[in-house]
C-alpha cells in the first residue's frame, strides 16, 4: 500500500504561478492560503490567476484544483503535463484557444514564462492560442513585460539547456493596456515543440561585454511618428555604449473588443491604443539583458520620455552585472533545479540575487524538495562583485519521454 505524501504548503498570492508550475513539474501536491485575505474589497483570487488556473488545466491531464469559497485557500494537485496532445482540450489543428477576461491586468508574459518553463517537459509540443478582450501584449504598470522581450530576451535563454527547436511565439495583433489597464484585445500564439528528458547541466560564468542592441518600437492605434521618435531618443543614449543598435518599428491598428448597445448588439469599440519600447543587450558570451517601457495607459506621456527611459532602464540591467537579468532569474534557476544530477553554476549580479523575487524562488524550491543553493563571492577585488550560485539538479526532467 503506498501512501501519499503531504501537500507542501505556502501562504499568500505572490509567486502564485511558480508554485504552480513547481508543483506540476515535481508531482507535489501544493495548499495555498491567506490569498489576499486581509483585502476588504477583493479577498481571494484574482482574475489573472482563475485564468492561469485554466490555462494549466488544458496543458495537463488530471490536474485537480479545490477552491474555497472564498477563494482565499487553494488546493493543486498536479496531474501530467500533456501539452497540446489529442484529448487534452485541443481545439481545431492541435491548437488550444485560451480567451483572457477582459478585466484582465496583467501582461501575457505573466502566463508565457511560466508556461515556457513546462513545455520542455510535456508529452507532446505545445501550441496556444492566446485570444480575447483581456490580451495585452505590451510591457504593464503592474511590472509585467513585453511579449517582444519574452521572444527576443526569454525564449533564447532555453537554448543553454539544449532546447532550440521549434519554439516560436507569434505577435498576431498588438495591444497596449487598455482604460484602467484593464484588458487590450490582442492575439498572440505559441509553439513550443521540443520537448526533452533532462535539461543540459549549465555553467555560465562569463557575463561578457555588450556587442549588440536590438529593440522594437511598437505603435497601437496612434501615429507612426511615435515609434521614430522613441528610436531616436534611444539611440542617443545607447551609441556611445554600443554602436551597433538597431530597432525596429512596428505599427498595428487598435484592436476591436465587442462592446454591445441596447440599440446595437454588435458593436464593438477600439481597446489597447498606446505605444511603447522593448529594448534587449547582448553580450559576447550570449547573455541577455531586457528593458521594456510603454505609454501609461492615462496617457500624457511623450515618446522621447519613453525612449530616453527605456534605455536607462537598460543601461541599469546591464550595470546590476551578472549573466542573467531580473525577468530571467526565475527562468534559468528553475531548470537548472530540474537538470540532470549533477551541479551547474551561474554568475549572477548581487542586486539579482538580493531581489525579493529571487529570494522568494529560492524558499519555494526548498519547500518543494530542491537542495538549497551554494553561494559564493566571484573573484573580484570590489565588494560590489556579483556572485556564484551552484544548483544540485534533481533529475526529475520528462516522465513523458524516457529518450534524450
Amino acid at each position: 500500500m503506498t501512501t501519499s505524501q503531504p501537500p507542501i504548503r505556502f501562504t499568500g498570492h505572490k509567486n502564485f504561478p511558480y508554485r504552480l508550475v513547481l508543483s506540476t513539474l515535481t508531482g507535489r501536491t501544493v495548499h495555498i492560503s491567506q490569498i489576499r485575505s486581509s483585502s476588504p474589497t477583493n479577498p481571494g483570487l484574482a482574475q489573472h490567476e482563475i485564468s492561469f488556473l485554466r490555462l494549466l488545466e488544458s496543458v495537463t491531464n488530471g490536474s485537480q484544483m479545490e477552491i474555497s469559497y472564498t477563494g482565499t485557500i487553494i488546493v493543486y494537485k498536479p496531474g501530467l503535463i500533456t501539452g497540446s496532445a489529442a484529448g487534452a482540450g485541443t481545439s481545431s489543428g492541435g491548437v488550444i484557444k485560451h480567451e483572457l477576461p477582459a478585466g484582465c491586468t496583467r501582461g501575457l508574459s505573466y502566463y508565457l514564462i511560466p508556461l515556457c518553463l513546462l513545455a520542455p517537459f510535456s508529452k507532446a509540443p505545445i501550441k496556444i492560442l492566446f485570444t480575447g478582450p483581456g490580451v495585452i501584449t505590451s510591457s504593464t504598470p503592474t511590472g509585467d513585460m513585453s511579449v517582444d522581450s519574452v521572444r527576443t530576451a526569454i525564449l533564447p535563454l532555453y537554448n543553454q539547456f539544449g532546447i532550440f527547436n521549434n519554439i516560436e511565439l507569434r505577435v498576431l495583433r498588438r495591444s497596449n493596456p487598455g482604460p484602467n489597464g484593464r484588458g487590450g484585445g490582442g492575439e498572440v500564439q505559441l509553439v513550443f515543440g521540443h520537448q526533452v528528458r533532462l535539461p543540459k547541466t549549465l555553467h555560465l560564468l562569463n557575463g561578457g561585454r555588450i556587442k549588440r542592441i536590438r529593440g522594437v518600437a511598437y505603435s497601437v492605434g496612434v501615429s507612426g511618428s511615435n515609434n521614430a521618435r522613441m528610436i531616436e531618443t534611444a539611440r542617443g543614449v545607447l551609441n556611445s555604449l554600443c554602436p551597433d543598435t538597431y530597432v525596429f518599428s512596428d505599427m498595428s491598428p487598435a484592436p476591436l473588443v465587442p462592446a454591445p448597445e441596447q440599440t446595437n448588439p454588435s458593436a464593438k469599440k477600439k481597446i489597447g491604443l498606446g505605444f511603447g519600447l522593448s529594448l534587449v543587450a547582448e553580450s559576447s558570451t550570449g547573455c541577455l539583458f531586457s528593458a521594456d517601457v510603454a505609454s501609461p495607459p492615462e496617457g500624457g506621456q511623450p515618446p522621447e520620455d519613453i525612449g530616453k527611459q527605456c534605455a536607462y532602464q537598460l543601461l541599469e540591467t546591464v550595470s546590476k552585472g551578472g549573466c542573467v537579468a531580473p525577468p530571467a532569474v526565475a527562468t534559468m534557476l528553475t531548470l537548472m533545479t530540474m537538470g540532470s544530477e549533477d551541479v551547474g553554476r551561474i554568475q549572477i549580479g548581487r542586486d539579482v540575487i538580493a531581489d525579493e523575487n529571487t529570494v522568494q524562488l529560492a524558499r519555494d524550491l526548498a519547500k518543494i524538495g530542491a537542495p538549497g543553493w551554494g553561494l559564493r563571492d566571484a573573484a573580484g577585488e570590489n565588494e560590489n562583485s556579483d556572485v556564484i550560485v551552484s544548483v544540485v539538479g534533481r533529475g526529475i526532467g520528462n516522465v513523458g519521454r524516457k529518450v534524450a
